[in-house]
Formats: structure tokens, C-alpha cells, sequence
């Protein structure tokens, strides 16, 4: 797993003209908490955390300005809706051998039997437990023949060892959904609607 260092700068200003004044700057404020500490809010360098995001559950490694280094994980990231630019980012304080409760990516690979059906990813992430410096980036599971009707479940994805599954092991990860029942639901409500306009 990678760590990333960032700079940060305690603040002592809040509200929305500060949060402008931060971003106009290409920073964007953000918040330290856990283990029982008071929140402490920061201005972090915008580029550089959004380089450091596009990894899901990237360990931080924050030099704060006159409070020493922290290790910190993204716990929720607030965008534009439309620009797509950071407006505000919550940082959990984790220590190093802590286990901590975080989503990782499902990845597919293979490819399903042959028939045209449709693969449903009822979860896009996988909730796990897993040590804070050794979270998983992603977990891949393969697809591979599988027809419809078949599911994935969690405790048939393999994890990394020191991972744990934080959902029920019989919980749907991926489902393979018939075409043809897809179809038919299609011509059945366009005879729905001609018996309508009769």
C-alpha cells in the first residue's frame, strides 16, 4: 500500500469565505479526527491531495505545521458536482497495527459464458478490516464461465492475508443477470402499453 507525505497548515479560520479564500489559493480545508482527539482543521495542498486520492484508502502521511507527523486515512472527500474539484476532505487519524474498518474496489476478470448476460455489481466496494498501513488497494475476483443466475459472494473473494471481511460472508458481491429475462420484461410492457392505446 502507498503512503503519501503532504504538507499541511493548521487553521483557525472556518466558514464559507474562509473555505473560498483556501481554495482560491489551490488548497482545500479539511479535517483531522479520531482516537478521542479534538478535530483539528487543516489547509492541505489541493494538487497534490488530489494526486494522492485517486488511490482508494491511501495512507497519509501528514507533516502538520508545528504539530509534529500523523498518519491519516480519507474518510469522506466532498466535490464540485459539476467541476469535480476538492471542497472539503475528512481525514481519520490512524496509528500504525491499528485495524480499521474500510470499503476496497471489487475488479473482475474473465469473462462470462457466452449468451449475452449482463454481470451486477450489487456492491462496488467490499467492506474489510484490515491494518492501517496495509490496506488493500483493490480486490480482484474472477467472472470466468459464470452463467446466469450465478453469484459472487464476499467469502468467495480472496483477500490479502491480515484482511478480514467487515460484511456477512453470504452477502451478494456480483450477480450474473439473465438477457433474456431482461428482454422479455421489455416486450411484456410494450403489450402493456398497446392493450393501453387500444
Amino acid at each position: 500500500m502507498s503512503e503519501v507525505k503532504l504538507s499541511a497548515e493548521t487553521r483557525t479560520e472556518f466558514g464559507k469565505g474562509a473555505a473560498r479564500r483556501i481554495r482560491r489559493d489551490n488548497k482545500v480545508p479539511g479535517v483531522l479526527y479520531g482516537h478521542g482527539s479534538d478535530p483539528l482543521h487543516l489547509t492541505l495542498p489541493g494538487h497534490d491531495l488530489l494526486l494522492a486520492l485517486r488511490t482508494p484508502n491511501v495512507l497519509i502521511s501528514l507533516d502538520i505545521d508545528g504539530k509534529g507527523s500523523e498518519l491519516a486515512i480519507p474518510k469522506a472527500v466532498q466535490r464540485d458536482a459539476i467541476k469535480g474539484f476538492l471542497e472539503h476532505v475528512d481525514l481519520l487519524l490512524v496509528k500504525r497495527g491499528e485495524k480499521v474498518t474500510v470499503e476496497i474496489p471489487v475488479h473482475t476478470e474473465g469473462e462470462l459464458a457466452p449468451g449475452g448476460n449482463l454481470l451486477e455489481h450489487v456492491l462496488n466496494a467490499l467492506p474489510v478490516e484490515a491494518e492501517a498501513t496495509h490496506i488493500p488497494e483493490s480486490v480482484t475476483v474472477s467472472i470466468e464461465g459464470l452463467e446466469a443466475g450465478a453469484s459472487v459472494l464476499a467469502k468467495d473473494i480472496p483477500l490479502p492475508n491480515g484482511t478480514k471481511l467487515a460484511v456477512d460472508e453470504d452477502t451478494v458481491v456480483l450477480q450474473v443477470l439473465s438477457a433474456q429475462a431482461e428482454e422479455s420484461e421489455g416486450e411484456e410492457s410494450e403489450g402493456e402499453e398497446a392493450v393501453a392505446e387500444a
